[in-house]
């Protein structure tokens, strides 16, 4: 029986943020319905998806009326509980699979799974009371970063240590909630790649490109890498590894440090990312468009680099700069149509052709 999901059918995507709303316009260019489930009202993805349901993650009804419904379901976002992907799974094919978000949507299942993979990352160290803190600085040293193992991204749930002796306010910080500890690097660069994989396990990769991010946010990506030349086949063959082993069906975004002995890796994302926004006009196949061909049992286009760009993040009011860019003919503007601007908010993106 073919795996093949033919045009005319509808792709369930979890989340209704601005990557399920590209998502939703690569599949529409492709010939197929969305269906989105999201617990926003007025969401991004909700503005060009054919279907959307809002309902809460732990709504079974609802969940289940929405798999019903489709015939594929995917994830634009890891802050989903598992149990949500694992019932969903039940009715319909869940791709990547929820196995998938368990490790990734937790940073030290996620960093066990990297280094038991034969990846190399800073070192690291569970805490989860007072005790394990003051071992994993004795093992770790300073500076570190505490990070919280749950519902962490953008900068959210990460606290600096520079002294054993602002740990404990750190922790506090964070609410005394389950973290990683990890040891500070002096990375020379942020970089990214994402993998590609389709279900019969072959793959293909975007080239590695540097990320550059304000207060922890990502501002701009460099596409390819300035360290491309030199890196490229490392990240190549660290993304191949991680998602063979995850046995992922869909995007890998793998984010990782720079550093004078080498790529180390930082965290994962199983899903469009946003370094890789760049590739809808920069490549002769963009990433949203990959990922719908993996999950939907076509075999992966090639993603060809057309253009060398970088892609700028419009946070907060910087979206209301649209104007400037209406006049550059290389640049290309993406709005969200979020209907409120807070600071640090992703409203859109630009994409400038090099």
């Amino acid at each position: 029986m073919s795996q093949m999901i033919a045009p005319g059918s509808v792709i369930g995507i979890v989340g209704g943020g601005q990557l399920g709303r590209m998502l939703a316009l690569a599949a529409a260019a492709m010939g197929y319905k969305t269906h989105i489930f999201t617990p926003e009202r007025d969401s991004p993805a909700s503005h060009v998806a054919t279907l959307t349901t809002i309902g809460a993650y732990q709504d079974t009804n609802a969940l289940r009326d929405f798999a019903q419904r489709v015939d594929v379901v995917t994830f634009e976002f890891e802050n989903i509980p598992a149990s949500t992907l694992n019932m969903l799974a039940g009715i319909v094919p869940v791709r990547p699979k929820p196995d998938v978000l368990f490790i990734t949507c937790h940073r030290l299942r996620e960093k066990d799974f990297i280094t038991a993979s034969g990846i190399a990352t800073a070192p690291y160290a569970h805490v989860s009371s007072p005790e394990t803190l003051r071992a994993a600085l004795e093992k770790i040293g300073t500076p570190a970063v505490l990070k919280t193992c749950e519902l962490g991204y953008d900068g959210k749930g990460q606290a600096m240590i520079n002294t054993p002796e602002n740990a404990e306010e750190a922790w506090q910080k964070l609410g005394y909630s389950e973290c990683v500890l990890e040891k500070f690097i002096p990375f020379s660069a942020e970089a990214s790649i994402i993998v590609a994989r389709d279900i019969s396990g072959e793959m293909q990769c975007f080239p590695m490109v540097q990320n550059i991010h304000t207060n922890h946010v990502l501002h701009k990506t460099i596409a390819p890498s300035p360290d491309a030349g030199q890196y490229q086949e490392q990240a190549v063959r660290i993304g191949k590894t991680l998602a063979e082993k995850l046995d992922v069906i869909g995007l890998l975004a793998v984010e990782m440090f720079v550093t004078p002995d080498g790529l180390l890796v930082n965290e994962l994302a199983p899903r469009p990312h946003n370094s890789g926004h760049w590739t809808i006009e920069g490549c002769a196949t963009s990433q949203f468009e990959q990922h719908i061909r993996a999950i939907c049992g076509w075999k992966l286009a090639t993603p060809s680099v057309l253009h060398p760009s970088e892609m700028l993040n419009l946070l907060g009011d910087e979206w209301l700069s649209w104007q400037h860019y209406a006049t550059t003919p290389n640049a290309h503007i993406h709005l969200y149509g979020k209907s409120e601007s807070r600071p640090g908010r992703k409203m859109g993106h630009i994409t400038i052709l090099k």
